[in-house]
């Protein structure tokens, strides 16, 4: 492509609207324009480069044997409203009615078009396993679309889902998706971590994320470096460490002005946090048949932890819980800032596993200036849940091996999910086995963003002067500059620019030429910033020299090579390069 006649163009100014890295290097060096929030154009460049990365995934999913199939962005709402997601999803979702009033959904993913393909078309235990993938746009209406592609509302996912007989099947299934991703994001030069993680509006059973470590994502996710053990904080466990035994002691009440905090409370009474209980209260949305009821709700943990809303979510089985209002606090007779379930009746209240092991705590009276001292769950008050309800956190212990956690944020680029029955029971998708008895399919879904994804790989592969493209998803291999000659003191053949990018395209060496008309000093700007990996440069000075100037762009080091031998050189340069990223890393 010869870049006179490439459609993209540079900037030099940092965009405004960019706030990180990778959305700015991209906006500048012409690969993506901004549309509207979370909304973007990929230009030429762009567009290269997602394929490249398209192209890596059909390889490794066509390898576990998926077949790749198209399937529509517009769905009727019937479908969402039979697996249940149309009630449970809020307004992310994007929704619409046709000309004959008919309501429809723009596909947010795609369980419930292949579960309905899956009943119509699937009967017998003979046609399964099956791994069906497809590669179309998305659309989630997020309210906060931030950082160019990580986090846009219309993207394009490669998504794909598994159809066994049973769970053994879908082990496998879900085992070689695993290792697929790990080849995907090896292959395109991204470094990666798989967590558990919440199962969401997906459901099943188990899910793993695959996420990019990096300060910008807004993931948290802990890790011990001890034994391994890695989970989104929204679903991690730690291994909770309970109050030595303690003598119940009798409930009194006591004064405690200006007491309103967990750390204002921990202070007058000079105990620690870990001696009192923190109450949390919210308004939990709860799908029920084709409706949503609202229910208040009282989370109580001990004051040294915090409630995490994931897991309070998922326990109330509620599709979304907000902060309850002081008036709605009140109005079941509790005092914000000195409440507590103690004395209450007719509410929900949901404690934390560490809450009845925990004697002897402090805790609210519902009186204005007064708590509770010895409080004991199981004597003063009672629970309509007991569940893991608490967030991990820097510092506390392993589950599976008792080693402190860290905490570190990342950017989820895939997940897989195990949905199980999930849909196949909702939707009616069975099968019949040997001996004619019915059987619900057991699913698999799995997804990678690829917008998101070269988004990542730019984050991580940039530096001052701008991106550095692996090899493997680098819009071309070569950047090839010609500069003008600024003398007549050697020999000069004004075609040996031409020559060589006309064989480059016959090696099917992929080769941006930049023919332009520009002053050396924006040719090589704009080199650094497009990013390519390998820059070839013709001038006076290198055929003085001997050659052609050969520099990698990760590299600062420069060779000249003879003419004769620059394309050969490049050729085993571009095999090297591919080969460090394709073998796998210990």
């Amino acid at each position: 492509m010869r870049m006179s006649k490439l459609f993209s163009q540079t900037i030099r100014e940092t965009p405004s609207e960019a706030d990180v890295s990778s959305h700015q290097l991209l906006l500048r060096s012409g690969f993506i324009r901004q549309l509207a929030a979370g909304i973007f154009s990929y230009l030429p460049l762009a567009k290269r480069s997602l394929t490249k990365i398209e192209n890596i995934m059909r390889q490794e999913i066509n390898s576990i044997g998926g077949q790749e199939i198209t399937m529509p962005v517009v769905h009727p709402a019937e479908l969402w409203q039979e697996s249940g997601r149309w009630y449970k999803i809020g307004n992310e979702m994007g929704r619409f009615k046709d000309k004959n009033e008919h309501p429809m959904v723009l596909s947010m993913t795609h369980e419930e078009v292949i579960a309905d393909l899956v009943r119509k078309e699937i009967r017998s235990y003979r046609q399964l396993p099956v791994l069906l993938y497809h590669i179309q746009t998305k659309w989630r209406d997020d309210p906060r679309p931030r950082a160019g592609l990580i986090r846009a509302r219309e993207f394009t996912m490669k998504d794909s889902y598994s159809l066994d007989a049973d769970w053994e099947g879908l082990d496998t299934q879900y085992d070689a998706h695993f290792r697929a991703y790990e080849n995907i994001f090896r292959r395109c030069g991204l470094p990666t971590r798989a967590v558990l993680s919440d199962t969401g509006i997906m459901g099943g059973s188990i899910a793993h994320e695959f996420m990019y470590l990096t300060p910008i994502g807004e993931d948290t996710l802990l890790i011990c470096d001890n034994c391994g053990f890695s989970a989104n904080k929204q679903i991690a466990q730690i291994r909770k460490q309970p109050i030595d035994d303690e003598t119940v002691k009798p409930m009194q009440k006591v004064h405690t002005p200006n007491s309103k905090t967990i750390e204002d409370l921990s202070n007058y009474l000079s105990i620690p946090t870990y001696k009192t209980a923190k109450a949390v209260f919210v308004i939990a949305r709860i799908p029920k048949d084709e409706d949503t009821i609202e229910r208040f709700v009282i989370a109580i943990v001990r004051g040294d932890m915090d409630v995490n809303e994931t897991k309070l979510a998922n326990t109330l089985n509620a599709s979304e819980i907000r902060p309850a209002l002081e008036s709605e606090i009140c109005a079941v007779g509790a005092i914000p800032g000195y409440a507590s379930p103690v004395g209450l009746i007719n509410t929900f209240t949901i404690v934390d596993d560490l809450i009845p092991i925990s004697p002897n705590l402090v805790s609210g009276a519902n009186i204005e200036g007064f708590h509770f001292i010895n409080v004991n769950y199981g004597r003063d008050y009672q629970a309509n849940i007991i569940a893991d309800i608490t967030s991990a956190k820097d510092g506390d212990l392993c589950v599976e091996c008792g080693h402190p956690l860290h905490s570190v944020r990342g950017v989820e680029v895939g997940n897989i999910f195990k949905l199980g029955t999930h849909f196949s029971e909702s939707m009616g998708c069975y099968y019949l086995d040997k001996l004619g008895q019915s059987h619900p399919i057991l699913m698999g879904s799995y997804g990678i963003g690829t917008g998101r994804l070269l988004s990542c790989i730019a984050e991580e592969y940039h530096d001052e002067q701008g991106l550095i493209w692996p090899v493997t998803v680098a819009p071309y291999h070569i950047h090839l500059l010609s500069l003008p000659w600024k003398s007549n003191s050697i020999d000069f053949d004004p075609n040996i620019a031409e020559n060589l990018y006309q064989n480059f395209e016959l090696q099917q060496i992929e080769c941006l030429y930049d023919d332009r008309e520009e002053s050396p000093g924006v040719k090589f700007n704009d080199a650094d910033l497009i990013g390519n990996p390998i820059r070839i440069t013709i001038s006076e000075r290198s055929i003085k020299n001997g050659g052609i100037e050969y520099k990698r762009r990760d590299l600062p080091q420069k060779l000249i090579i003879p003419y004769e031998n620059v394309v050969p050189f490049v050729l085993d340069e571009i095999k090297l390069l591919e080969k460090n990223l394709n073998t796998p890393q210990n």
